[in-house]
């Protein structure tokens, strides 16, 4: 059978179509569609009409494309933005009445969990996945996990919190990032650091074709990618202190992104110093990945 799954991000609407056979998927079809919608959230932590429009429309057509491809089933859940929202009544409403969809609202564990289960393949590892709202970290092995929670630092969010205009700026995010994660990590003393690491979302893939000097499009030379931490410190330099116009030129960058790159590099650099990681491998796959394997028992095809 044909299944999908839509993920609503502070950043973006993704959507991933597999075809299952038995207990294994192939992958089929991802799409993906800036809609920003943390940027909607107001002083009262109420998602804009504005934005909720540009997100329903978003899964709306991802969703009709879906059901074209073959897909029986279609899964809509939702992460940071969506669960700090006020009014994320009105918008589940909304999203039943007008996408005809059904809405999960995921915990910040959950989303962790999530993330882990699609970008890992069963051995001890850690998981960062930074978001446009949050980053998520987790490790474990397998369906076991060792700790999983949600850190309220994302590129977008922090971006409304702390401008960069240069590299001077740098060292003031990071520490934000690193108080934040600190908070979390008094929960977890004796927590076992793993030697392995993945990560996955938007600022790991736009590191990875930076890095590679590839358009941020040829998203099949990405995965697996290695990042070091003086690779991650490098590209922070470089971009903090680029005007815009220079960044929008960059063909690894992806203009929606253009923007709050830094700031999700921020969070990576400052998480990985924080932990003592040296390398980290980038990974196309996540949540939406997790979600569907959870939901249908699935493992990679061999």
């Amino acid at each position: 059978m044909k299944a999908a799954a839509i993920g609503i991000g502070s950043n973006s609407v993704r959507m991933l179509l597999i075809e299952t056979e038995g207990a294994s998927f192939r992958r089929l079809l991802r799409d993906r569609e800036g809609t920003r919608l943390f940027a909607g959230l107001d002083e009262n932590g109420n998602l804009s009409q504005s934005a909720m429009d540009t997100t329903i429309a978003a899964v709306a057509r991802m969703a009709k494309e879906a059901r074209e491809q073959g897909a029986q089933a279609v899964h809509l859940f939702a992460t940071s933005a969506t669960r700090d929202a006020a009014n994320q009544a009105e918008f589940t409403a909304r999203l039943q009445q007008e996408a005809q969809l059904e809405m999960e609202i995921c915990s910040g564990y959950r989303e962790a969990q999530l993330s882990f289960l699609g970008a890992t393949d069963g051995g001890y590892s850690g998981v960062i996945d930074i978001g446009g709202g949050s980053t998520e970290l987790t490790v474990g092995q397998g369906t076991h996990l060792v700790c999983a929670f949600s850190c309220q630092m994302g590129a977008v969010r922090l971006f409304r919190q702390a401008p960069i205009t240069g590299h001077g700026d740098l060292p003031a995010v990071e520490q934000l990032a690193t108080d934040i994660l600190d908070q979390k990590l008094t929960h977890h003393p004796t927590l076992n650091i793993p030697d392995r690491w993945i990560g996955t979302g938007g600022t790991f893939t736009t590191l990875s074709a930076m890095v590679k000097g590839i358009r941020w499009s040829d998203r099949t030379y990405m995965h697996g990618t290695r990042l070091t931490l003086e690779q991650v410190e490098r590209q922070a330099l470089l971009l903090s202190d680029m005007p815009m116009e220079e960044r929008l030129q960059l063909p690894g960058l992806q203009p929606h992104r253009a923007d709050i790159v830094v700031h999700g590099i921020c969070i990576l650099s400052a998480t990985m110093k924080r932990l003592g990681i040296r390398e980290i491998t980038v990974s196309e796959y996540g949540n939406l990945d997790g979600y569907l394997k959870e939901k249908y028992s699935l493992r990679e095809a061999e």
